[in-house]
């Protein structure tokens, strides 16, 4: 005798498809939950520079980095030397590329401060931070960069471009060439979504 075959009723495929869907939907939205994670510190940390910048300019009556008695108002650990600035009310240099560049010692001079964390002895190169996404956070510094203003900037690099998108669109005009948000090359007035960018964001 033949055996008579059996399949899946369409109750059961039903349910099927719901549990799958289910699945999709809470894997699509822990993502969703970690992205926004992820931009939230994004916004805290540029918060963070900003708010340690001008708690030590109300401490100590000058800039980090450009302080000029910095290696006596300062304490470092044994073995480490406190390099000054030259006291001209701005923050010189650009990419932190070089040891005694101001804005290399602009995260010297924060750490010792106990503002942020981190090692002070670290000069150059190696004193620069990260953000977030993976990429630098070069320098704190004074310039014309990105917006045309001379002003006292946070140049964050390899930052995704829909991530610098959404930052310009709340916090500034949502233009990547003008005002407090500006991408440091490349052309156009929004930022490519698929890229990583250079952000200057002002002070």
């Amino acid at each position: 005798m033949k055996r008579a075959q059996t399949g899946f009723t369409l109750v059961e495929l039903a349910i099927v498809l719901v549990i799958i869907g289910l699945l999709l939907g809470g894997v699509l939205k822990g993502q969703q939950m970690i992205q926004n994670a992820k931009y939230k510190n994004f916004r805290q940390q540029i918060d963070a520079y900003r708010a340690a910048v001008y708690s030590f300019q109300d401490r100590y009556g000058a800039l980090p980095g450009d302080m000029a008695d910095a290696s006596t108002r300062l304490h470092a650990p044994s073995g480490v030397t406190i390099k000054n600035g030259n006291g001209d009310g701005v923050i010189q240099g650009g990419y932190c590329d070089r040891n005694n560049e101001e804005s290399c010692l602009v995260w010297q001079h924060l750490i010792l401060a106990g503002l942020i964390s981190g090692d002070p002895a670290q000069t150059g190169k190696k004193a620069q931070r990260h953000h977030t996404y993976g990429g630098v956070i070069s320098s704190i510094a004074t310039g014309t960069w990105a917006n045309g203003r001379n002003e006292l900037k946070l140049l964050m690099r390899g930052v995704p471009g829909d991530v610098a998108q959404r930052l310009d669109d709340e916090l500034d005009d949502g233009n990547a060439t003008s005002g407090d948000i500006a991408r440091f090359g490349g052309s156009g007035s929004t930022y490519n979504a698929n890229q990583m960018v250079n952000l200057f964001v002002s002070l």
